[in-house]
């Protein structure tokens, strides 16, 4: 996702690279600290939804954390008295919401009630392979060849690790976090177009409050049909996953794709599988393998060289730029 490098030609949500957002500096630095911090966020969201599952079910889980985000996003929405979204960028805004809001917390909140916290992240490291490739089909970005290579070699090793944490079955919470992958990279290619043309926090923001609706429906039906049996780690884990996971990690993490591109942040998460498993051994006494420090360092080498490929793409990509009068 590089504004300067698009092939989209002009839809009912396409994004004019001429108009971008004059707060959204161009700092390859921050972008990658902003994105990274985003990764932080989202490595414990596992562990603390598996601490949220104990008080509430997954449909209650799913909606109470959407329901809170939004209430938290249409708050700060207010006290910035932030017009409503242009018409044309609606349609991605519903993207993000389908796929980051709604999509992905229900389909990993549905495995990991068979599934593993630090099982599902490894199975969930292929997300960054995926987002870049969506990434590249949705805004014509042409990252180059050491790119992809090293994206596919961390990609190798994420499901060369998950098959030897699962001993080479596919649990029965895997077709959902597979479905997860998809709705999710999805979400992130659409929320990092827009974080171009408005800042990141009023991307997820208005994804939020747009699914509000939704979000208390499901919540009513949810807490009427689950038990709930709250605990101090169960009301922790809602909190976190709503107002950290869904709402400030994607604000940071949508801010940094819009300074370095798309495909170049997502391979960042490349990382967040090895992070979670940290987060799962500390949290929630998992099992860790002790294939994992091998599997962290190759991971490393692999986010390393994707980045700078990444740099020289976006510095060759900015010097061959037309200068707009």
């Amino acid at each position: 996702m590089t504004a300067q490098n698009s092939a989209i030609g002009e839809t009912a949500i396409a994004v004019d690279a001429g108009h971008e957002d004059p707060t959204v500096r161009r700092s390859p630095g921050g972008g990658l600290l902003l994105a990274g911090l985003g990764v932080l966020a989202f490595s414990l969201t596992f562990p603390s939804t598996v601490w949220g599952l104990e008080s509430f079910g997954p449909w209650s889980l799913v909606a109470l954390r959407s329901m809170l985000a939004a209430l938290i996003a249409g708050c700060a929405l207010l006290a910035g008295r932030v017009p409503l979204p242009a018409r044309r960028h609606r349609a991605g805004l519903a993207v993000v919401a389908g796929g980051v809001v709604v999509g992905f917390p229900l389909l990993t909140s549905l495995a990991l009630q068979t599934s593993t916290s630090s099982h599902a992240a490894v199975v969930v490291g292929l997300l960054p392979l995926t987002t870049a490739l969506l990434a590249t089909v949705r805004t014509g970005s042409r990252p180059p060849r050491a790119f992809w290579a090293a994206a596919l070699a961390g990609a190798a090793v994420v499901i060369a690790f998950t098959v030897q944490q699962s001993g080479g079955k596919l649990s029965g919470g895997d077709l959902y976090l597979f479905g997860a992958l998809l709705v999710c990279a999805a979400g992130y290619t659409e929320g990092g177009r827009l974080a171009k043309v408005m800042p990141g926090w009023q991307v997820i923001g208005w994804a939020l409050v747009f699914s509000l609706p939704l979000a208390v429906a499901g919540a009513a039906v949810g807490l009427a049909f689950e038990p709930v049996h709250l605990t101090a780690r169960g009301v922790i884990g809602l909190v976190w996953v709503a107002a950290v996971s869904t709402f400030l990690g994607l604000y940071v993490w949508y801010r940094g794709m819009a300074e370095i591109g798309v495909p170049r942040a997502s391979q960042l998460q490349l990382a967040q599988p090895l992070l979670t498993l940290v987060w799962s051994f500390l949290a929630l006494g998992e099992e860790v393998s002790a294939a994992a420090p091998v599997a962290a360092v190759a991971v490393l080498v692999c986010i390393a060289v994707t980045q700078r490929a990444g740099s020289r793409e976006s510095g060759r990509t900015r010097a061959d730029a037309p200068v707009r009068s």
